[in-house]
């Protein structure tokens, strides 16, 4: 008898203990400072206020270059079992914050695996080694991307970026790829700092 209560007591503490974690990897080339102002913490102040949980974590996924790949928000929750409410909420809150295709929650006690994610993605990667030197002493990415948004219609301050060895990449969500490509197509054509420079969709 008192084993038994024993071992029920045991049980119920270790119940209580678990941990139900799943994590947000987002398709996202964001910088840390800024994952955490677009996604961690609106998605925190949701988890809170419906008394599901809270953000514990996130990182940054880099290439060998150094390029970013995609961005983690690690979320712990309140409930031992999965709540597909709670789950359809996450989403739906990121999605909201801006979360592009190809995004995804992982589940971690299930293994299962939820693709979300509503925008597309352009990248621009500008030469950073076969322009003119005149080109280069000139030249200004911040600029370039603050036209491109303007282009683009994005009201956002974030700004995507990354400075590699031979090209720096500027990253841009929106609902078109295509139709983000249409805008920029005289941009990139007819500014001497995008000569050579590649476009490509990332999400």
């Amino acid at each position: 008898m008192i084993k038994n209560l024993w071992n029920k007591l045991f049980a119920k503490q270790a119940e209580a203990q678990e941990t139900n974690y799943v994590v947000a990897q987002l398709n996202d080339k964001i910088m840390p400072i800024d994952r955490g102002d677009v996604y961690a913490d609106p998605l925190d102040e949701l988890l809170k206020l419906k008394f599901y949980g809270e953000v514990s974590g996130g990182g940054t996924l880099q290439s060998q270059t150094g390029e970013i790949a995609y961005c983690d928000v690690e979320i712990e929750l309140r409930e031992n079992k999965i709540n597909r409410q709670t789950i359809t909420d996450i989403i739906e809150k990121l999605e909201a914050c801006g979360a592009p295709k190809g995004s995804k929650l992982i589940i971690e006690q299930t293994g299962e695996e939820v693709m979300f994610g509503k925008l597309e993605g352009l990248a621009v990667y500008l030469d950073g080694i076969n322009l003119a030197d005149e080109v280069y002493k000139n030249s200004n990415s911040e600029a370039i991307a603050a036209e491109i948004k303007r282009l683009l219609g994005i009201e956002s301050d974030v700004l995507r970026y990354w400075q590699g060895n031979v090209e720096t990449g500027l990253y841009f969500y929106g609902e078109s790829f295509k139709d983000m490509k249409d805008a920029i197509a005289d941009l990139i054509s007819t500014h001497p700092e995008c000569e050579n420079a590649r476009v490509e969709q990332i999400a």
